[in-house]
This record gives structure tokens, sequence and C-alpha cells, in this order.
């Protein structure tokens, strides 16, 4: 019974269905069942780190896109699909955030899975986005996120500056469900202390 209500609430949080949990190991990230829960936060001491996370780019399969090459910024990871139609519904929402945030060190990445080069081209040329993804038709890319579950679209990651997991979406999101947390995020360091968290997880309603 327990095992069919998970599954079901995958259904029905996005296109596919897949639930971790991210827990510090060795500084490293790792991915524990959470239980059902869709939307994980994270305080400073608890994060695990993401390294190597690489792939070719969507608009230029001759360039790589890197976690590494936005070295002390905020980084928000979205899996999608121009397939998938939460991807859709939630596209607008990202650029929102890419937007309003940008200026204060944050970026907005895209991880395009399960798709084939014309249809991401075209997605991301009808929703106006501007933020980059990495084209990763296999999925290979997510394998950075040690035992993430690579079936669930969409997910956002959210990245400190050190790019340690902060957050973590199994779900759709929104501008009013996201935005808050990444503002919190960015002004880490600045407000507070390393040790603290500058974040709430009460601002983190969907909206």
């Amino acid at each position: 019974m327990a095992v069919a209500a998970v599954a079901l609430l995958g259904l029905l949080s996005g296109c596919t269905g897949g639930d971790g949990d991210a827990v510090s190991d060795d500084g490293q990230f790792s991915f524990v069942s959470p239980g059902g829960r869709t939307r994980l936060f994270y305080s400073p001491d608890e994060r695990g780190a993401v390294t190597g996370l690489e792939g070719e780019a969507l608009s230029d399969r001759n360039r790589k896109l890197r976690l590494s090459d936005y070295e002390g910024e905020v980084v928000v990871l979205n899996v999608w699909g121009s397939w998938c139609p939460p991807c859709r519904a939630e596209a607008d929402d990202l650029q929102a955030v890419q937007d309003t945030l940008g200026d204060q060190g944050v970026q907005v990445l895209g991880v395009n899975v399960r798709d084939n080069r014309d249809a991401a081209g075209d997605f991301v040329h009808n929703f106006g986005i501007t933020y980059p993804s990495i084209f990763d038709p296999s999925g290979r890319v997510m394998l950075a996120l040690d035992g993430f579950p690579r079936s669930t679209v969409p997910a956002t990651v959210v990245l400190d500056r050190q790019h340690r997991v902060a957050a973590i979406y199994l779900t759709e999101i929104t501008e009013k469900g996201l935005l808050p947390k990444v503002r919190d995020v960015a002004a880490e360091g600045r407000q507070t202390e390393p040790g603290d968290s500058g974040s709430s997880e009460g601002s983190d309603g969907q909206g």
C-alpha cells in the first residue's frame, strides 16, 4: 500500500516518477529515499557537493557546458524535455528566476533529457528561454548527482555558491515557489555566517 502511494505521488508530480533525498557523504552529494516528499531543503551544514557535471550544449554540439563554468554562482539545475507537459508549464517560471536574480550571481542551467535536438531547440525558441541547457538524451549527465532519480522529469536542484545541494524539487515548480528559496541561497554568506541556513522552508509553497 505504501509503495503504491509513493508511485502515485510520483506520477502526479511529474511526467515520470521517482523520489530521493540529498545527504552529505564525505562532503559529496548522495541520494537516499525521502519517504515520498517532493520538495527538500537543506541548511549549509547538511549539504553535499556536486562535481564533474558536464555535457554537450544544446545550442552547439561542439561546445561543452560544465558546472565548473559557474564557479561562485548559485546554479539552478532543471531537468526537462520538450515532450513533458509540466516542463512547458514551468518554462516561464524558470526564465523569470533567471531574469530576476541573474545579476545576483544566479544561473539557471537546463539538462534536456530523452529528447531530440530539433524538438528541444524549438522548445527553447518558442518559450523565449535565454539560459543554456545541456543536451543529454541518455540522461547520463545526472549521474554526477549520485543516486538521483533520473526518471523524474521535471526536476529542479538548487546548488549554493559552493555547488552544494540546497534544495530539490521532484515536481513542477512555480516562480512563487522557487524564487524565494533561490534568493535566500544567493544571500547566504552576505547577510549570514557560512554555518547559518539563510533560508526559510516556510516560503517554499508552490503557489
